[in-house]
């Protein structure tokens, strides 16, 4: 899965029509909301859209024939596994009738180029976790998991005998860094992984 690193714009014409879209990085639907009301042209015939976070995402015709424009905008981000992107593609009708295919092209068309211009950051699942660990061994146990790239230590909270600690663990690490703290404290720790 790869996200936006900023927003990016593309502009082309299709047979006297005017099509520019904008492709923007969205972590919520209200994100998503906000983002269309700022980014729409009031003067053009057709603002277009569609946007995935997660398993969530909707797109809109905005008066286009049904599946004409937000089903291959939305094909356009699914095409290059996006996540959490908004796509505007917004048309200025330009008196030549393009028919159901040719919208079909024109807008899915007109999104993927605008993706593909843009700079990606790609995203790797990670899994919570949480681990309570003794005063003795939380010096040697945080160092040896920093060494771990891509984990973080999100929280620290410390009790009376040591620290319960809160961990962003990439999921193919998850075995390693569970056999890991096992090991360091001779079984005395266990990592307890939020269910996904």
């Amino acid at each position: 899965m790869f996200q936006l690193a900023q927003a990016v714009t593309f502009e082309q014409t299709v047979k006297n029509s005017r099509f520019a879209a904008i492709a923007l990085p969205v972590a919520s639907e209200e994100e998503a909301k906000a983002a269309l009301a700022e980014h729409g042209f009031a003067d053009a015939n057709h603002n277009c859209w569609a946007w995935r976070i997660g398993s969530a995402y909707r797109f809109s015709d905005d008066g286009e024939p049904s599946g004409t424009a937000g089903k291959p905008i939305l094909a356009a981000i699914d095409g290059q596994s996006l996540d959490q992107v908004l796509v505007i593609v917004t048309r200025w009708f330009g008196g030549i009738l393009l028919g159901s295919g040719g919208l079909v092209r024109a807008y899915g068309g007109t999104a993927a180029a605008c993706l593909r211009t843009a700079s990606l950051v790609e995203v790797k699942p990670a899994i919570q976790g949480v681990v309570e660990i003794e005063f003795s061994d939380l010096a040697r146990v945080k160092a040896k998991l920093l060494v771990i790239t891509d984990l973080a230590i999100s929280e620290e909270q410390f009790s009376a005998t040591g620290a319960d600690l809160v961990l962003r663990i990439p999921e193919a690490e998850t075995e390693t860094v569970s056999r890991l703290i096992s090991d360091l404290t001779s079984g005395r720790a266990k990592l307890k992984l939020d269910e996904p």
